[in-house]
This record gives C-alpha cells, sequence and structure tokens, in this order.
C-alpha cells in the first residue's frame, strides 16, 4: 500500500511538471548549443521537463534527452536546395512533420527556440505547428537572420534592406550560400507572415542590447523583448595561474575570415614587438601552414580546459570582429582574468569596460598594439581581479540561465 501511494506520488509530481523543449542547430557543441545544454539543465533543477531538439551535423554527447531531427543525408540535401533555390529552412520538410507530431505527443508548454537555420529544420512546417499549439514560444537570437531575407548578419557591408523588405541581395555567396537565385525577397516575405503570427505567445530574446535596437527597428516592431546576456561556466574559465616564457595576444573564432579580423592579425604582426607573440585558435590547417613567423596557429578544439589555459596565459585577448552579436570569447577571456581589446562591433562592446580592457574603431589596427603596450606597462595583474569580478558578478551561466526560467514562469 505504501508503496502504491509513493508511485502514485510520483507520477502526479510528473504530470504537475511543466515541459520545456528547446531547439538549435547544435547540441552542447559550439557557443549556441553549450547555451542551449546549460539553459536545458538549469531549467532542469528548477523542476522542468527538457528536451532538446538538434541537428545531426554539430553534436557532442549531452546530460538532456534529445531528438535529432533527421540523419546526415538529409542534412545534405537541405544544403543542396539551400545552395541552388535560396531555400535555406525550407527543406527538411518529412523530418519536421515527423518532428511536430513527437512535439504533439510531447505537449510542451514552452518552446524555446535558438539557431533555426543549420539545414536540419523547415521553419514553414514547425510555425505552422506552433500557430495550433497550446504553448509559449521564447526565441533567443543569436544573429540577425531570423529578420532578414537571408543572412545571418549585415553590418559588414552595411546593409539596411531588412528594414523594409530584403531584395537583391548582396551576400548571397555568403552563409547560407546560394549560387544562383536570389529569392530573399519571398523569404523575408515568410518569414514575417509567419514569425509575427504567434502575437503575445512569441518572446523574443536578444543576447545584447544591440541586437535589441535591431530588432526593434525590424518587422518584430511591437513584439515582446527581453534581453539575456550569454553566460559562461566560471568554475571552467577561470585563472589557472600558468605563466608562459613569452607574452602573447590571443585571438579566438572559428571559423577564421576577413570578418573575424584574420587579416587584421596578419598586420597587427609587424606591429608588435618581437618579444611578443600572436596565438590564434580555430584556424583549419590550411590557414595554420601559411601563418607567417611570429603567429602560431592551433586547429578548433572543443577542449574547454585547453582554452582556459590558453585564455589565462596571456597578456591581451584581442576581437577584431567586423560583425558579431555578444561574442562569449570576451566573456570567457575576462572570467581567466584577461583584458579584452574589441572593435567597436555590434554587442561585443556591451562586455567592456575601462577597467577590464579596451574599446577601439574598426580597423584601427595601432590601437591594438597601443593597449597592448598598456596592459604590458601597468602589468596584467592590475586587470586581473576587474576582470574576473565582472565575468563572474555579471555572466556566470547559472545566474543568466536561471533568468530564462524565471522568463518562463512569468509567461507560462
Amino acid at each position: 500500500m505504501k508503496r502504491l501511494v509513493e508511485i502514485n506520488a510520483a507520477v502526479r509530481m510528473l504530470s504537475e511538471m511543466k515541459r520545456l523543449v528547446e531547439i538549435n542547430a547544435a547540441v552542447n557543441y559550439g557557443s549556441t548549443g553549450r547555451i542551449a545544454e546549460a539553459i536545458g539543465l538549469v531549467a532542469q533543477r528548477e523542476g522542468w521537463e527538457c528536451t532538446m531538439v538538434h541537428g545531426p551535423r554539430y553534436v557532442n554527447p549531452s546530460q538532456l534527452p534529445c531528438i535529432c531531427t533527421q540523419g546526415k543525408w538529409g542534412d545534405r540535401m537541405h544544403g543542396v536546395r539551400s545552395l541552388l533555390l535560396d531555400g535555406h529552412g525550407l527543406g527538411s520538410k518529412r523530418a519536421t512533420e515527423r518532428l511536430v507530431r513527437r512535439l504533439d505527443a510531447l505537449q510542451p508548454d514552452v518552446v524555446h527556440l535558438h539557431n533555426v537555420h543549420g539545414y536540419y529544420l523547415n521553419y514553414e512546417v514547425l510555425f505552422r505547428w506552433l500557430q495550433r499549439a497550446d504553448c509559449k514560444v521564447v526565441w533567443t537570437l543569436h544573429d540577425c537572420w531570423t529578420f532578414t531575407g537571408h543572412c545571418t548578419h549585415f553590418d559588414f557591408i552595411g546593409c539596411d534592406r531588412w528594414k523594409s523588405g530584403c531584395h537583391d541581395c548582396p551576400q548571397l555567396g555568403a552563409y547560407p550560400r546560394s549560387l544562383f537565385v536570389d529569392r530573399t525577397s519571398r523569404n523575408y516575405e515568410l518569414k514575417r507572415e509567419l514569425f509575427t503570427s504567434l502575437g503575445d505567445r512569441l518572446t523574443l530574446v536578444p543576447v545584447s542590447h544591440w541586437l535589441e535596437g535591431l530588432v526593434k527597428e525590424s518587422f518584430f516592431k511591437g513584439t515582446a523583448v527581453q534581453t539575456i546576456y550569454n553566460g559562461i561556466d566560471t568554475n571552467v574559465f577561470c585563472p589557472r595561474g600558468n605563466k608562459p616564457a613569452r607574452d602573447y595576444v590571443l585571438g579566438v573564432a572559428s571559423p577564421w575570415c576577413e570578418r573575424k579580423g584574420f587579416n587584421d592579425f596578419i598586420a597587427l604582426r609587424s606591429g608588435l614587438p618581437a618579444d611578443v607573440d600572436i596565438v590564434l585558435v580555430g584556424l583549419t590547417r590550411k590557414q595554420v601552414e601559411a601563418l607567417p613567423d611570429g603567429i602560431v596557429g592551433i586547429e578548433r578544439t572543443q577542449n574547454v580546459d585547453q582554452l582556459a589555459e590558453l585564455y589565462s596565459g596571456a597578456t591581451l585577448f584581442a576581437n577584431p570582429t567586423y560583425e558579431d552579436n555578444f561574442p562569449t570569447t570576451n566573456l570567457e577571456a575576462m572570467a581567466c582574468g584577461t583584458p579584452v581589446v574589441t572593435y567597436r562591433t555590434g554587442g561585443s562592446p556591451e562586455a567592456v569596460t575601462s577597467e577590464t580592457g579596451f574599446v577601439v574603431d574598426k580597423g584601427n589596427i595601432k590601437a591594438i598594439a597601443d593597449a597592448l603596450q598598456a596592459v604590458r606597462g601597468r602589468g596584467k595583474q592590475k586587470y586581473e581581479e576587474a576582470c574576473r569580478q565582472r565575468a563572474v558578478t555579471c555572466f556566470n551561466k547559472d545566474d543568466r540561465y536561471a533568468d530564462y526560467v524565471r522568463l518562463y514562469e512569468r509567461i507560462v
């Protein structure tokens, strides 16, 4: 009898648990994958039942129950459609139809979207289901794809067609690449129709105030918005006490390209003292082999302990990005006690104060060299405590992702 009572109590508890489904291209991989994983784990601790939906391409082991939308073949076919027809996000129809049947069975209280782009999901099928589903929707915006007809970023080329209606896209060759067809106008109108159809059931979460400003200029005018900064694991990203034999400026990105400041690092090399190296993490093997003397290249790594060692040992972390939202690399460097210099790009400056680093104009390579000179002149130890304190106080993942749970509780 006692056992039956315990079983009935457990069943009642499970039935009363709120259900969360997160949807992202990656699971526990890269910045958005790790962010989604961390949010789900915080929600679990707060009594939510959480399921992660993801694509097949970027996958690390997860502590959450997972649903993969399709196999790698479906992913490739979606990529071909995108490449030939500018139909990114409109492939994987059958896979998404199977997914929404599983969502019907799960009956989530909240569906939390992250990166819907990524060749793994049909956003039209998903949003037709969301229109009839009895759930609230939270959408974390990690880039600008949600309100453009094609691209994820437009700062580098200064395009503002997204404000009134995309057409004649100047970035068809950029991700998600299209070789022949420009359907940006139709993509834009379809997105506007679908993404604004949920009314007050949708809350957008830009991860920087800069992106919040763009959202309010887009077709999402009037949609509920709450900015929540990204968080990091400040227990992993912490000062390691390592003291390298030579000073070095660190850069971390993947993939490295002109828009991430790769060429600026090459130019910076000639402006630095001979006793200072540059270390770049996230390069391809081909890029590593082509580096000039004085620049050390490391291929992409998912080893966060290795990254923390590199951040901790650096004299200065440099982020000369030309388009970005709110890069977690800035936060990781500060958590390891290393000051940051970044271009005045997107939301990147929002992480940095005068006590924790420097914000300089785009393309001002001399200002990066001057920042290094300032840190060496004062001594890196003068920055370490302020950097660490800001990261722990403002960007600790448990605090930031608890903000999402409070949002879920408020809207359900």
